[in-house]
């Protein structure tokens, strides 16, 4: 092995882990900042939840509707595709599963007592 060759690879070999741990400096440093973002967020909410309470209104109502709005602006495609028309139940009105009527041909029985 050529000495010169051992140097070059063993430098070029410590500025990678030198980006490497830049890069991931920058993405900590991103995540921590996302982070105190939704906490400065969780708190505001905290706060208006805190002062429509005082103010005698209902809080979690008002929490609710937040929510909707950040939900229905992330997507507006699916709120489309769950509402289906014509829809019809799956069984009919007088089906109670406690009653044992209408359910068809089964029915539960306990298991017998004892060992097998």
């Amino acid at each position: 092995l050529e000495p010169d060759a051992v140097v070059r690879r063993q430098e070029a070999l410590a500025a990678a882990r030198l980006r490497m741990q830049e890069e991931l400096n920058a993405q900590a440093e991103r995540y921590k900042e996302k982070q105190r973002q939704l906490e400065e967020e969780k708190r505001r909410q905290k706060i208006a939840m805190w002062e429509s309470m005082q103010e005698g209104k209902s809080y979690k109502g008002n929490l609710k509707l937040n929510q909707q709005e950040v939900e229905s602006g992330a997507s507006t495609s699916s709120a489309l595709s769950k509402s289906k028309p014509n829809k019809k139940p799956l069984r009919g009105g007088g089906y109670n599963p406690l009653s044992g009527e209408g359910g068809g041909t089964c029915s539960w029985r306990p298991g017998r007592r004892g060992p097998s």
